[in-house]
């Protein structure tokens, strides 16, 4: 019986752990999602307050200043790093790590299955060097341009004033001719555990 006890215990203990570590990667699968969404609505504010005041042309200037702002913004409020990828980028700054490539070659291989974007979202704890991070990401699909004017910038037909701000600020800019339905790129979070 002595040497049954401390197996029960430390099974109990493991146990317990185990728990705790779920709760722990649950609450911060939720507080994500929360970020995302908040991150999500407050740029397609700047983007709807902008295309209203000067069109597409505008939103692509407010993009360009306010989607870096708001992300800087919830990773200082959040203690997470905020931020937007893609395969294929506007925005060097927001080049994928290996990582977030990964996840996003997945998120195209589930579209492909027939998965909506608006439903993907992925996260995992990585561990590099000794120090395990959170990771999340969450799609971002290309809805048709009756519910969001996206296609206008990263569409197939963009009209040439329009092509010709983003020539001007994004010179490398390989995030056009989507069509509604695939996935432009995806939120992306990583959080020190």
């Amino acid at each position: 019986m002595k040497i049954l006890l401390p197996l029960i215990l430390g099974s109990v203990l493991m146990f317990d752990s185990a728990l705790a570590a779920d709760a722990d990667i649950e609450s911060r699968v939720a507080a994500s999602k929360q970020v995302v969404q908040a991150f999500f609505g407050e740029l397609k504010g700047e983007l709807v307050k902008a295309m209203k005041q000067g069109g597409p042309v505008n939103a692509i200037q407010a993009c360009n200043v306010s989607a870096p702002a708001i992300a800087q913004a919830a990773s200082e409020k959040h203690n997470m790093t905020v931020g937007r990828t893609s395969l294929r980028l506007r925005n060097p700054d927001n080049s994928p790590d290996a990582w977030e490539a990964g996840v996003l070659a997945k998120f195209e291989e589930r579209r492909a299955a027939g998965e909506s974007p608006a439903k993907m979202a992925y996260f995992e704890v990585v561990e590099n060097d000794g120090v395990r991070t959170f990771r999340f990401m969450k799609a971002i699909g290309m809805p048709p341009l009756s519910k969001m004017p996206c296609l206008k910038c990263h569409g197939r037909e963009i009209n040439p004033k329009v092509a010709a701000k983003l020539d001007a600020l994004y010179p490398a800019d390989n995030a056009r001719g989507y069509r509604p339905g695939q996935i432009r790129g995806a939120f992306t979070i990583s959080q020190p555990m």
